[in-house]
């Protein structure tokens, strides 16, 4: 067991979090006694406590700071915070600030967010206040100044502190005044992203969420020293992230922790996602920093059952691969008291076990093959409205493919690509269409250097503004031309929705069949050796499904063309699906190996995107056999029948490796009401130098044998129920 010194300020030692999200009628059924031992039997470090926003549980010298329902005269807050205190824990007030009431509104109906005709934007029967108004620039300051005078928290969490979404533009006076000072021209009336105004006024408010992150620290450590940092709540979503106006890069270079508000589930991702926001959060933050989550006890879904617990394999699943991302974990119940009590059984092993193993599951190093890029600005500029099906998909889709193949990776800002020379064998630029010139300059050095890429879709065809180039950013890099054409289309927005033109396929180059003497046995595979290995495992056919979009490309001498397009062709009725044009020339998957060494690879055919939304397993495979071709010796694989995902770490004297069981058995996404083992897995390791001839399990407990062949490790381990952590000595 870990146990960083008390001298550490707290955001850096609070690894285990609990909360009682309180309600209005808490004040009547709060139990002391039975809330310090639960927090004693689930070894939290540290609690957030509902003090003031919406709701107040103190009594506020603020008069229409709304008290809770039932509490009275009484500070439940406040004695929560003594009890915490007595208890040795760290205490975060938590706050949520972005709505008010009818008598509120009607004392300063000028603080709250106005529609286009000048009604007051409401969620519910509360009214949403605007993030430019004096509620946010003097009102809640004094309120957290106030909660800092009477009970001095160590810090503060807000859940709704962004304000109002990008779904909305608030024409209040003050957005009319501010938006003119700084860009000389009025607020848009609709979502143009044609528009300069409407593209300004995103921009705006990225500015205006940064500059209210550091008012309410100025005013946190003003009052409570320069350890009283206050924390806006967060969303492991990146598009979530873009909606409500969070730069993610500057927010995080101004923090020293994430309180992550990350509880989404999807029909895409399994709980894996939980692994990937926490790495790519990271990169951003920092590894040596900490981003406790909110792990909901309670059942999620549509609609959510706030009060009935959640099955305990799906919090562990999600819990665990949280784990594995480098994310500690927080229990999280609505309401005080409740009448299923299975809810309260699960956190207790589960932050036993994270107390017990803590030295492996911080102050480490990440270690990855394949950097897989992103950029916000990218979700913003070429996704526009659909960046989920225009951006995201394709980062979705590559993500899972790389992970069923067993291999390393991990998401990197493009802000960071000079960065990438020695860390990573390959990148992968999953249709990042907005690149900037630094960053095309800085994919061309890593190439210079002997680094693999691997590009998807029309990659680097904007610059960093979102404007068109004339040609992709890498074309000379790959040795391919852009054309004025382009085939398939993006689909709709709704999946059940099935369109003609995405009866489409790829057509299978071999490599030397062309050259083969004699007459060709169509029904034959292709001979071994004669298929590219971005196409292993295909030699029985010579046309896989696509049903994505293409733009049409030309290809340079040294470019080798592996597949291409097949046009549209009837479905329905059976008697007229027939190809009626078998084959065309348009390229789909281009490869190119380099004079230093690095190896090339675009999917113009955007079959990452097409992987996200169909799940076609010929998708993966070719996606994943691009990440074999490109990293030549990877520094770790496994066969877990794409049923185990591997995150790899280095600490000073051992390597640690977290392998979370990607096994679903609901239909309904995120729902997991039991543990199915995964196993065995066979671990393929290499490392510069030979460690001990033991692995050790840290969950399932005891030690496995290793092989050893030269710097190649080889061990299996037996079972995955949720997680194993395995340690080797270096």
């Amino acid at each position: 067991m870990t146990t960083v010194p008390m001298t550490e300020p707290w955001y850096r030692r609070t690894h285990r979090w609990g909360q009682t999200n309180l309600t209005e009628i808490d004040p009547e059924r709060y139990d002391d006694a039975w809330w310090r031992r639960h927090w004693r039997e689930t070894a939290v470090q540290g609690v957030i406590i509902n003090a003031g926003g919406i709701v107040a549980y103190y009594p506020s010298r603020f008069p229409l700071h709304h008290r809770a329902r039932t509490l009275g005269d009484r500070d439940l807050y406040g004695e929560i915070v003594a009890s915490a205190r007595d208890e040795g824990l760290t205490v975060v007030a938590r706050m949520d600030s972005n709505r008010v009431a009818e008598d509120f509104f009607a004392a300063h109906p000028d603080w709250v967010c106005r529609d286009v005709a000048g009604e007051p934007i409401r969620a519910a029967d509360k009214y949403v206040t605007c993030i430019n108004s004096p509620y946010y620039r003097e009102y809640l300051p004094e309120v957290l100044t106030e909660i800092i005078e009477r009970s001095r928290p160590d810090g503060f969490a807000d859940n709704s502190w962004a304000g109002l979404p990008r779904s909305s533009i608030c024409h209040c006076d003050h957005c009319a005044a501010g938006f003119r000072r700084d860009a000389g021209t009025d607020l848009p009336r609709d979502h143009d992203w044609s528009a300069p105004a409407y593209r300004a006024w995103i921009d705006w408010n990225y500015r205006l969420r940064t500059a209210l992150w550091e008012l309410n620290n100025r005013v946190a450590a003003a009052a409570g020293g320069p350890d009283c940092r206050w924390f806006g709540m967060l969303s492991g979503d990146v598009l979530n992230s873009s909606q409500r106006f969070v730069d993610l890069r500057q927010i995080l270079s101004r923090s020293e922790l994430i309180m992550l508000d990350h509880q989404h589930r999807n029909a895409v991702d399994g709980f894996e996602q939980n692994t990937e926001a926490g790495k790519r959060l990271h990169e951003l933050l920092g590894w040596d920093k900490l981003i406790p989550e909110s792990t909901p006890q309670y059942q999620l879904g549509r609609p959510a059952f706030r009060v009935a617990a959640m099955p305990q394999a799906e919090v562990r699943c999600w819990a665990t691969a949280g784990f594995a991302g480098g994310i500690q974990p927080w229990w999280h119940h609505i309401g005080a008291c409740h009448d299923d009590r299975r809810q309260y059984r699960t956190a207790a092993p589960l932050f036993g076990w994270h107390r017990d193993n803590l030295d492996v599951l911080i102050d480490r190093t990440p270690v990855a093959d394949l950097g897989i890029v992103w950029s916000q600005r990218n979700h913003d500029l070429a996704g526009q409205d659909r960046a989920a099906e225009r951006t995201l998909d394709p980062y979705r889709g590559v993500t899972r493919a790389l992970n069923g193949a067993g291999l390393t990776s991990l998401p990197i800002p493009a802000e960071d690509l000079d960065r990438a020379a020695g860390r990573f064998a390959a990148l992968v630029l999953p249709n990042l269409v907005v690149l900037s010139d630094d960053q095309l300059a800085a994919i061309t050095r890593y190439v210079e250097q002997g680094g693999s890429v691997i590009a998807t879709g029309d990659t680097g065809r904007l610059d960093e503004n979102g404007r068109e180039r004339a040609d992709s950013g890498l074309a000379e890099l790959f040795g391919i031309r852009t054309g004025t054409g382009i085939q398939g289309d993006l689909g709709s927005a709704d999946p059940s929705i099935e369109t003609h033109a995405r009866h489409t396929y790829l057509r299978l180059t071999p490599e030397l069949r062309g050259s083969v003497e004699g007459p060709v046995d169509p029904a034959a595979p292709v001979p071994a050796g004669q298929r590219h290995p971005v196409l292993a495992g295909l030699d029985e056919t010579d046309l896989i499904p696509f049903g994505g979009l293409l733009r049409e490309h030309r290809v340079d001498q040294g470019t080798q063309v592996l597949a291409t397009f097949v046009p549209d062709f009837p479905i329905f009725p059976p008697e007229t699906s027939w190809m009626r044009t078998p084959s065309t020339d348009l390229p789909g998957i281009v490869v190119r190996e380099t004079p230093a060494g690095g190896r090339l690879v675009w999917l113009l055919a955007d079959l990452d995107r097409c992987y996200a939304r169909d799940q076609q397993p010929d998708h993966a495979l070719i996606i994943g056999n691009a990440a074999r071709w490109a990293v030549a010796e990877p520094t770790l694989i496994i066969d877990g029948d794409g049923r185990v995902n591997a995150n790899l770490y280095r600490q000073q004297d051992r390597l640690v490796l977290h392998l979370t069981n990607r096994t679903v058995t609901a239909t309904v996404p995120g729902r997991q009401d039991r543990l199915v083992p995964a196993g065995p897995v066979t671990v393929r390791l290499r490392t510069p130098g030979r460690p001990s001839a033991t692995a050790t399990l840290r969950v399932r407990g005891g030690e496995v044998p290793v092989a050893a062949d030269g710097d190649l490790l080889t061990f299996t381990v037996p079972e995955v129920l949720d997680h194993e952590v395995v340690t080797l000595p270096l």
